[in-house]
């Protein structure tokens, strides 16, 4: 099995699960998603916010691919990027982390590592640019695929609650941890990937 990962550009968008490829739930403000998605220009607006953060960020996620086949992606970026991370009542993410947006592995690919190599490159990079750690706000009250990640599942896989809420907790994990995680977690991370996002149900907007 001949598995690739590969940074997100407009040119692999389209390899994106169908509805994450015009979700812009995390890129715009909730005002202006909710116009997008009524307007029909959330496809647009996405590879917009795209080309914009690689301008002038750089890579800001990886596609999965498994012998060609794109199985999985991830989603990340400083919180500047993130319009929608300024709405939840445990902002502000702390200046030295990236925000972990979105994240996602086709079931039948789970439980093969790839969650933890996904995870794993992500840190790499975001090491060699200088940060120190990831962060996320979860839900502590996730029943079904959604744009957020389940609180439980981000601390199973090492993520730590650095400012609580009964709702919107949000979480810490230091990029350093992530480089060191044992075999043990692996199951815990494909859970984490692979349960929080499934087609068709993508974004709640």
């Amino acid at each position: 099995m001949g598995r690739r990962l590969v940074p997100l550009t407009l040119d692999n968008l389209p390899d994106l699960p169908h509805r994450c490829r015009a979700c812009v739930f995390w890129e715009l403000d909730p005002v202006s998603g909710e116009a997008a998605v009524k307007s029909g220009t959330s496809s647009l607006e996405k590879e917009a916010w795209i080309s914009a953060v690689l301008l002038d960020w750089g890579s800001c996620g990886r596609v999965v691919y498994v012998d060609d086949v794109p199985v999985g992606f991830v989603l990340y970026a400083p919180p500047a990027y993130v319009p929608r991370s300024t709405a939840f009542p445990t902002s502000p993410l702390s200046p030295d982390a990236v925000q972990l947006m979105t994240a996602y592995i086709m079931p039948g690919y789970q439980g093969q590592g790839l969650g933890r190599v996904m995870v794993q490159t992500v840190a790499k990079d975001l090491l060699r640019r200088g940060f120190k750690a990831i962060e996320a706000f979860g839900d502590a009250r996730w029943k079904e695929p959604a744009c957020l990640l389940p609180a439980e599942h981000l601390l199973a896989v090492g993520f730590k609650t650095v400012r609580t809420h009964p709702t919107y907790p949000r979480l810490r994990l230091d990029l350093r941890t992530t480089l060191s995680w044992k075999e043990d977690v692996e199951l815990a991370l494909d859970r984490l990937l692979g349960a929080v996002q499934k087609e068709p149900a993508l974004r709640p907007l």
